[in-house]
This record gives structure tokens, C-alpha cells and sequence, in this order.
């Protein structure tokens, strides 16, 4: 049977059409939107208001430079990057002259606005040297590569010590971590594809034994499968933090989202995801992530609000359980509701929605190098 040459042309065109509304409906993130119009100012500052200082934090803007990059909003990107280089580290943020950002700015005492607190958190640290490798990188802007390497210098400088008996771990900040022979730590404050990441762009640095030494971390403070908000380093050992304890609630959550955004080539993968098992049980057995948890005991209370969802989500995926992630999908259909439909998500809710929902739904991933990997690149 003949076929038309017009019909054959129809075809191709209707097939192309039709992947071509699959890639728009692909590209286009809905949650970025609304954390663009709702969370970031137009001055490119990232606003927390369920704080009562309305406050800003080095962390938020991290992260939202990670999700204008995952959404190739170059624009939002160098808005944020500017806001965080004039209020954040004073003018001073630059390859020649760097100045780490201040982890807080806000509404102070007295009313006007302001650092609140000028010592630098070392998450959001690494992950702006990691913005703006991957920007350097996918962008083609070379400036922002340079900018990164004076970033990444004063962090092995500042926040990255040497620990006897183990080698370099991050501090969470410079100042006020180490009191007598006990260092305080955060292990969430190293997520092993930004550590991959970093060691890809500056192989002579610290960053790989640094990503061995937060996997023996998460193991040993997490011996019934659920990460601690803080540990601790003493005598050579990990120990329970000496002043939060061994609680793992809002900080920890994040834990179990950057084990579920390591691609499984990573030979660390599958070991920390294997140390985190306490929180699928969990939500097996109640429906629900515990808003708080014994990291020694095991023992849960509390109800974990949408943010834990949205951390959540990579994590069951990387399990493959489907159950889990139907939950996890379920609440995150809550970024994109319209205004008045039940509680409008908070900062928190956003960012670590956007995190999770954005790598589920296929907007980025990383490589096996730690590089970002942004449907941008090739979908759209």
C-alpha cells in the first residue's frame, strides 16, 4: 500500500509537535515560578517571612542561585549573586578581594536591616562555589569560574580543618565551632554531589577525602538509620553533639535529601543511603515523616511539615519506594497551588520542595562527577 508523501510530512510534523508540547511541558517549572514571585525580591533577595526578622540568609541564597541555574534563569541568577555580594560580604566578593558571605541578615532590634550575624555557614559556602562552577561551565562565563575558585581557596582556609585521628572536615563556620578538644559539626552540611562537584573543578583539594569523611560520619551517628541535626568530634571519635543532643529534626532532614540526588555510580551512594533506613520505616509504618527523632534511641514525635516531603522525595526514589514517593508527590502538589488553597508553603517548604520535586520531576541531576545536569541542556 501507498503512502502519501503529504501524509508521511503531516505525520512527522504531528509526532514533532507533539514532542515538542512534551518538552515545553518538561522545561516548564511551575514551583520556580512561584518561588521566583513569591520567595525572591526583585533586588534578588531570598526572603524568609515566617521569621520574625523577614530575614535573608546566605543558605537561602544558595540555594535559589541553584535553582536559577537548574532553570537557566541567568537573569534571577546575577540578581541574587549581586544582592548576596553588596549585603552579604560587603562589597568584598570578588576573584581578587573575597569576603565569605555573612550567614544572616535581617530586621535588627533597633529596626533597621542589616547582618545580623556576620559568621559565614559553610553549606551555603560550598554550595555558591558550586553555583558558580556549574554556571562557569553551562553558561560559558569564565568570570564566574574564577570567582569560584577565590570562593573555594578561603573555604579550605576557613571552614575546613584538619581532625586528628581522621583528617579534613568542614566546620559548620569559622568562628565559635571548636571549644577545647570538642569540634560540633553539621551533617548536613555535606552533600556528596556539591563535594564531587568541587573535587572535579580543584582535584588537588580537600574535597574527596572530606566526602569519605562525612560518609563515616552519617554512619557512625546514625545507628538506627536516622541523621543527627548536629554531632560532634572528640578524642577521636564521633560523638553526640554536647548541645543539641542527639535530636535529628530540621537540619537532618537534608541528610536523606542529598543521599537521594547521589547518582548510584558514586561508590558512596549506596553505603549512605544504607545508613538512612530509619526514615523509610518510619513513614512505612505511620504514613508520615517524624518531625523529630532520637538518633540514639530511635524514639519519633511529631509530624514533619511539607519541607521533609520535599527532602524526601529523591531519597524514596533512590530506594524504589514507589509508596513513599506517591506520598512525597502527593504533598508537593501543594508549591503549585493557587493562593488560599489551605497554607501557603514558608521559605523552607520552597526550597527543599523545589530541591526534591525539581530532581524527581527530572529538571536536573548530577553526574557521576558531581557536574549539574539541567534538562535545559537537552530536553529543552
Amino acid at each position: 500500500m501507498r503512502v502519501s508523501t503529504a501524509k508521511i510530512f503531516a505525520g512527522a510534523v504531528i509526532a514533532a509537535s507533539a514532542a515538542g508540547a512534551e518538552a515545553a511541558q518538561q522545561c516548564d517549572w511551575p514551583a520556580y515560578r512561584l518561588f521566583v514571585e513569591r520567595v525572591v525580591q526583585a533586588d534578588g533577595r531570598v526572603v524568609d517571612r515566617s521569621t520574625e526578622a523577614q530575614q535573608t540568609t546566605s543558605e537561602g541564597q544558595s540555594y535559589a542561585m541553584f535553582f536559577a541555574l537548574a532553570a537557566n534563569d541567568r537573569a534571577t541568577f546575577d540578581r541574587l549573586l549581586n544582592w548576596t555580594r553588596t549585603n552579604l560580604s560587603a562589597s568584598q566578593f570578588d576573584a581578587a578581594n573575597l569576603r565569605l558571605p555573612a550567614w544572616q541578615w535581617g530586621k535588627k532590634p533597633d529596626g533597621s536591616f542589616g547582618v545580623m550575624d556576620p559568621n559565614p555557614a559553610s553549606d551555603s559556602d560550598l554550595w555558591i562555589a558550586y553555583d558558580l562552577f556549574q554556571a562557569g561551565r553551562l553558561w560559558k562565563e569564565p568570570m564566574y569560574t574564577k570567582l569560584a575558585y577565590a570562593l573555594a581557596t578561603q573555604i579550605v582556609k576557613q571552614e575546613i580543618v584538619d581532625l586528628p585521628g581522621l583528617g579534613p572536615m568542614l566546620l559548620p563556620g569559622p568562628q565559635g565551632f571548636r571549644v577545647g578538644d570538642v569540634t560540633r559539626l553539621n551533617p548536613s552540611y555535606l552533600p556528596l554531589p556539591v563535594l564531587r562537584g568541587l573535587a572535579h573543578e580543584m582535584p588537588d583539594g580537600p574535597w574527596t577525602k572530606l566526602a569519605q569523611n562525612a560518609a563515616k560520619m552519617i554512619k557512625v551517628t546514625s545507628p538506627r538509620g536516622y541523621a543527627p541535626d548536629w554531632a560532634a568530634y572528640q578524642n577521636g571519635q564521633f560523638v553526640v553533639d554536647p548541645k543539641n543532643g542527639d535530636i535529628g529534626s530540621y537540619d537532618a532532614i537534608r541528610v536523606y535529601l542529598w543521599a537521594g540526588m547521589t547518582p548510584m555510580s558514586d561508590p558512596l551512594a549506596r553505603p549512605w543511603l544504607d545508613a538512612l533506613g530509619g526514615m523509610r520505616q518510619s513513614v512505612a509504618q505511620t504514613g508520615f515523616p517524624p518531625e523529630k527523632v532520637s538518633t540514639i534511641s530511635g524514639a519519633a514525635s511529631g509530624e514533619g511539615p511539607l519541607s521533609y516531603w520535599g527532602a524526601l522525595a529523591p531519597y524514596f526514589k533512590a530506594l524504589n519506594d514507589e509508596r513513599g514517593l506517591g506520598l512525597a508527590r502527593t504533598h508537593l502538589e501543594a508549591l503549585v497551588a493557587p493562593p488560599g488553597a489551605g497554607r501557603e508553603p514558608v521559605y523552607y517548604d520552597r526550597v527543599l520542595g523545589l530541591f526534591g520535586g525539581g530532581f524527581v520531576d527530572g529538571h536536573y541531576r548530577f553526574d557521576e562527577n558531581g557536574r549539574l545536569a539541567p534538562n535545559w541542556r537537552s530536553a529543552c
